[in-house]
């Protein structure tokens, strides 16, 4: 599908460049057959029955941006080069760790190249597609970036990481480190807001998807066909099959919490059973686009997107191109905040099939 239809006039001072005074403090606003109406996210547990299952993504994003210095002869020697770490692909019992990365420097880092921090050396030894480097490191990463690593909120906020986003740049649920990015549309829930779920009856239940490369990499083809998704880690748990199967029986909605559940919930899909999914760890480079055929998600909860993103197309699948874009102007002439720390979109119900 052509990457323009996913196309908007965004602007700038709509980006949100910190987080609202208050989790729930965002507005949200609502897509329905009928038209948009506009309320405040506070209220999100009201939009739930006693039989509908909510889904949250565990992830916990790691303070995977990490400044280092190049140490190879001069007059590159010292120069500095920024990473950000995406996975772990092996770690040997030699105590040799290998990752996937990202790297800005002043001029492109190469195999062979080598960085310093601290006291430790990583190496690159490879490159990929799409500029990711592998790395070789003889240190306990997760340790280091422990230490010195730096929480990655979004490059467009045009600031460093700061107190704040210690607190706000992760989920109140968040369990399983591993995540680049943070499952944005989960940063509005709080939780008084869960137990006031619980207290209604909704069910509650997790998966993980760890967030990277393939969830926010820019689209840079004019036809979302020709784009390359990266794949990522997801989890789908024995439970929240079965609590699926549950709500079906019971005639409640699947409800995703962000595009990250969907894109887990989805890539799960029992391929057997319309509505179920498998219990299964594995990953997943599935990009949701206006044609895809939803199997699990019947809600949505999400942020609003980039414009020409893969994400914002996942939208469009879910309640229609021409409907979702709309109310992205509307927003934008409503003057709703934008992006990681914006304001939320609900879709009660799926859309897609009919007339945008």
């Amino acid at each position: 599908m052509r990457t323009d239809l996913f196309d908007y006039d965004l602007p700038e001072e709509l980006i949100a460049d910190a987080p609202p005074s208050a989790r729930d403090g965002g507005r949200m606003c609502v897509v329905q057959a009928g038209g948009l109406r506009h309320g405040r996210v506070r209220d999100f547990p009201l939009e739930l029955g006693p039989d509908d299952l909510l889904v949250l993504n565990e992830t916990k994003v790691r303070s995977a941006r990490l400044h280092c210095r190049r140490v190879a002869s001069p007059p590159a020697a010292g120069a500095k080069v920024e990473l950000l770490l995406l996975e772990r692909t092996s770690r040997g019992a030699d105590g040799l760790e290998r990752w996937t990365a990202l790297g800005r420097a002043n001029r492109p880092l190469k195999p062979g190249d080598a960085l310093s921090v601290d006291d430790t050396t990583l190496r690159v030894v490879g490159r990929q597609a799409g500029g990711l480097l592998e790395l070789e490191v003889a240190a306990d990463v997760d340790e280091l970036l422990e230490r010195l690593g730096e929480l990655p909120i979004p490059p467009y906020m045009r600031r460093n990481a700061d107190e704040r986003d210690q607190l706000r740049y992760q989920t109140v649920f968040a369990q399983e480190l591993g995540s680049a990015a943070a499952p944005t549309a989960g940063l509005h829930l709080t939780q008084d807001m869960l137990s006031e779920l619980g207290a209604r009856g909704t069910r509650v239940e997790r998966l993980t998807l760890h967030v990277g490369i393939g969830t926010f990499r820019p689209v840079l083809v004019d036809d979302l066909d020709l784009h390359t998704m990266h794949t990522e880690s997801f989890r789908v748990s024995v439970n929240l099959a079965q609590a699926i199967i549950e709500t079906r029986r019971l005639g409640g909605r699947v409800v995703a919490v962000g595009t990250t559940v969907v894109r887990a919930l989805e890539a799960a899909a029992d391929p057997e059973t319309l509505g179920r999914v498998r219990a299964l760890s594995g990953r997943t480079d599935i990009l949701i686009q206006p044609g895809y055929s939803f199997r699990v998600v019947d809600a949505l909860l999400t942020n609003f997107h980039m414009p020409r993103s893969t994400l914002l197309a996942l939208v469009a699948a879910f309640a229609g191109q021409g409907r979702v874009m709309s109310a992205y102007r509307a927003a934008v002439d409503a003057r709703y905040r934008f992006l990681s720390y914006g304001d939320a979109m609900w879709i009660p119900r799926r859309l897609s099939q009919e007339t945008s």
